[in-house]
């Protein structure tokens, strides 16, 4: 599929498949919806985890030979494509950046669930994958075609800032660390991480190891943007706990956002994204232990959901909303998809880019952070130019940090 080409910005859908380690047995299938600049001098590219997957399909192998027999590119299976409920792609256009949503839409492995309620930093290593897999090829699914990647590579530099909404939200936060904490976390968890990328057709063909690449085409995290994380004390995978504690020590901008209305990440979230008593455990709290030098920041959205940040509707998020299976803010008309939510979440992103120089990361200090234009902007009740208003903390300010 050639690019669809709209105001100067390129849309196109990219998949391949993905092994963790060359030994390793099951193949994951990643599937790419790519927003960049028809210039092809990205400065810089946003990975938005897709907060929900679509599992397993048990004809998936015949089809997916089929279509290699008649067709290069075929679109992901389930007609999944993942920006459909997170397109923010706005935001990139004023500082020339890029913007993808990924998501895992198959596992060769009988056992996979149909949806992914959190705790498996699998998804966050693929999101990390992926970013890479852009920077090196370019937005075409045929990685063995040097010339073809010479006509789709856009990026400038290898700058990541790694987003996600709800398990996605946690699943940016493994993504975050980088290639060497992803290689040596997994080693330590048995969620070994030096994946291939591989092509899945009658003549397969597979990459180096991602360790091969080179660091000027592995993704280089500048920042973290969460959407109302979700995580779960998995009893197979563990969770992201690991992973929050290496971003206590990293220096890259970190941003979480909650809402006041969400359970999902307040309540059923194991443990609960933030807590306002800070004896309680939170993913907060991991990420901004007392007294350290974490760069992690927290803003609380009122009246927020946990699906108002969708630009689409999702009747899997929405159950999340039901007062069925919500017991905060009763009676509160509290935000939907496509809304004041939606709205706000735009202008986030577009703030948070403003803050990085052009082919760079965030050029200052912990407190040149704390200081920036963007937290500045959203450290209001009211931030500028949106609908909703922000919670303030104990301490009266709407942006809450170490």
């Amino acid at each position: 599929m050639e690019p669809i080409i709209i105001n100067e910005y390129c849309f196109k859908r990219v998949y391949f498949w993905m092994q963790y380690t060359p030994q390793d047995l099951i193949f994951t299938e990643i599937a790419m919806d790519v927003y960049y600049p028809k210039d092809r001098k990205a400065n810089g590219l946003v990975m938005f985890n897709h907060g929900f997957m679509i599992g397993p399909d048990l004809l998936y192998l015949p089809k997916r030979l089929l279509s290699g027999l008649f067709s290069n590119e075929q679109p992901p299976l389930f007609g999944n494509y993942p920006s459909y409920f997170y397109n923010y792609t706005s935001a990139i256009v004023d500082n020339n950046w890029a913007m993808a949503f990924v998501t895992s839409t198959h596992k060769q492995n009988e056992f996979t669930p149909t949806t992914d309620f959190g705790g498996n930093p699998r998804v966050g290593q693929e999101a990390y994958l992926a970013a890479s897999y852009l920077i090196c090829f370019g937005a075409t699914s045929t990685f063995y075609n040097a010339s073809r990647s010479n006509q789709f590579r856009f990026m400038n530099s290898n700058n990541v800032i790694f987003a996600g909404h709800s398990v996605g939200g946690a699943h940016a936060q493994v993504a975050a660390t980088g290639f060497d904490n992803l290689h040596d976390i997994g080693e330590d968890s048995k969620q070994r991480f030096d994946p291939i990328v591989y092509d899945r057709v009658a003549f397969p063909r597979v990459t180096d190891k991602l360790s091969k690449w080179g660091e000027e085409n592995q993704a280089k995290p500048v920042g973290l943007v969460q959407l109302s994380p979700v995580d779960m004390n998995n009893p197979i995978f563990g969770g992201m706990k690991l992973y929050r504690e290496k971003l206590a020590t990293i220096p890259i901008p970190n941003l979480m956002i909650i809402g006041q209305c969400d359970c999902a990440c307040l309540d059923t979230s194991q443990p609960p994204a933030w807590s306002p008593k800070t004896s309680d455990d939170s993913e907060y709290k991991e990420m901004a232990p007392a007294g350290s030098g974490s760069w992690a920041t927290v803003a609380n959205v009122e009246k927020g959901s946990h699906c108002g940040y969708l630009t689409a509707q999702s009747e899997l998020c929405s159950t999340a909303d039901s007062s069925a299976s919500c017991k905060r803010c009763p009676g509160v008309d509290k935000y939907k998809p496509v809304g004041k939510e939606t709205d706000f979440t735009a202008e986030l992103f577009k703030r948070f880019i403003n803050i990085y120089p052009d082919n760079s990361g965030f050029a200052g200090t912990r407190q040149n952070w704390l200081d920036s234009s963007c937290l500045k902007w959203l450290n209001n009740k009211q931030p500028d130019g949106t609908a909703i208003n922000l919670v303030p903390f104990s301490d009266g300010q709407y942006v809450s940090h170490v």
